[in-house]
């Protein structure tokens, strides 16, 4: 092999490794399906970019947290929260708030799956939402008060129609919210892990503005 042909060898190797790296990474990404009451929703979690909000996550759907929460606050043009109020609108005990990973690059681009919390940076929970428009206004900006953001943790990979069903759905007062909660209640029946395998089954080898937050708001 002459050293022209040789280069080419390993050029051609270099791009074929850097192509093949992200998505072996996006393959070992774990997954859970969201079914609700208006159809099913599939989310891939950020677990190398928000480590530590994907394991809060993943412990509150192994926990069955979720099951039978509703999908409570819903803002056409903006995004649905849910993941904290039972069908009786009553708010479920939580653990402890989580560190805020919204300095993790990650953008509230449409579709993109973010935790809710109160006007305190480091105060989410439970509660998530979804983002059905551009909201980079809830990025991070800075490590204050106003400029944390909202840590961005997953994305919807299936039932966008979906998402876009419960973002266009009548909203008024409901419940203990005097606004902005659906008229019919919108059902998150069960939430399960795709991929990979829950840590009991897993091979041996192998948590805006004053408008997104955990209590009433995406604060």
């Amino acid at each position: 092999m002459n050293a022209v042909t040789h280069s080419f060898s390993c050029a051609v190797a270099a791009i074929l490794l850097a192509l093949s790296a992200p998505l072996a990474s996006a393959a070992d990404l774990p997954r859970v399906q969201l079914q609700t009451s208006l159809g099913s929703i599939e989310i891939e979690l950020e677990q190398t970019r928000a480590p530590g909000t994907v394991e809060n996550f993943l412990a509150y759907v192994d926990d069955g947290f979720y099951d039978g929460t509703l999908f409570h606050r819903v803002i056409e043009g903006f995004m649905v929260q849910g993941g904290g109020f039972d069908e009786s609108y009553t708010r479920k005990v939580t653990n402890a708030p989580i560190r805020n990973e919204a300095d993790n690059g990650l953008s509230n681009r449409p579709y993109t799956v973010a935790m809710a919390r109160t006007n305190e940076p480091h105060s989410a929970t439970a509660q998530f939402f979804i983002n059905t428009e551009e909201n980079t206004n809830l990025d991070f900006t800075s490590a204050s008060p106003r400029g944390w953001g909202y840590a961005v943790f997953g994305r919807v990979v299936d039932g966008f129609d979906v998402v876009d069903r419960i973002s266009e759905s009548p909203t008024g007062r409901n419940g203990p919210f005097s606004r902005d909660a659906p008229k019919e209640a919108i059902l998150i029946e069960r939430v399960t892990r795709l991929l990979p395998a829950t840590p009991e089954t897993a091979p041996e080898d192998t948590d805006a503005p004053a408008a997104v937050s955990s209590g009433t708001d995406v604060n």
